[in-house]
């Protein structure tokens, strides 16, 4: 293995390292070269992180900052205090929402914020459906952000259910756990509940 060279002693910009690769080889030991290659490095590294933050805006999926601005072209009141995966899910389940009223609607948008498998099931004898959560164990965190965009979706004459997933029984049966193991795990019975 060779010492390391003076160049990787000087640089710590990594754009800096690339535009000094492409120098001649004399300028290795160059001090003068290598503060110039640090300071137009460090500003050209600043430059493609700007970048790439500026194009991660442009999809929601990896939206932070320029959640403010998706939030605004679809008519969505901005809460910055909610989480950003939150404020994601609302925005992707609004730009979901647009169609024909179908249970594959509600269902794309009801995955948007849950995170996990929705089944939708319609009741056409009573006029409603109901959104049950398969994946997700208890009441989805922004469950309320969903029931709004579900009441902007569905036809004022429908009525709308949410089943939520709580553990039963026969699931900590299947666990084959003894008491003690369970009583190891110092669960309140809220987390018990919801406990995978």
């Amino acid at each position: 293995m060779s010492a390391p060279s003076t160049v990787d002693a000087g640089l710590t910009s990594e754009k800096g390292r690339a535009l000094f690769s492409y120098l001649p080889r004399y300028y290795e030991t160059s001090r003068v070269m290598q503060a110039d290659m640090q300071a137009k490095g460090v500003e050209m590294d600043l430059l493609y992180h700007a970048l790439d933050e500026t194009l991660a805006q442009f999809f929601v999926r990896t939206a932070t900052w320029g959640l403010d601005f998706w939030e605004q072209e679809l008519g969505i009141e901005t809460d910055r205090l909610k989480p950003v995966d939150q404020r994601r899910a609302v925005v992707e389940s609004k730009l979901r929402g647009a169609g024909k009223f179908s249970g594959r609607l509600v269902t794309n948008v009801a995955e948007a914020y849950a995170g996990g498998k929705v089944d939708v099931t319609f009741q056409p004898e009573a006029w409603s459906f109901t959104v049950s959560f398969v994946d997700t164990m208890g009441i989805p965190p922004n469950i309320d952000d969903l029931k709004r965009a579900i009441e902007e979706l569905k036809p004022a004459h429908m009525a709308v259910e949410y089943e939520y997933r709580y553990l039963v029984w026969d699931d900590l049966d299947n666990k084959q756990m003894t008491w003690d193991e369970l009583d190891a795990a110092s669960l309140t019975w809220n987390e018990l509940e919801v406990w995978a």
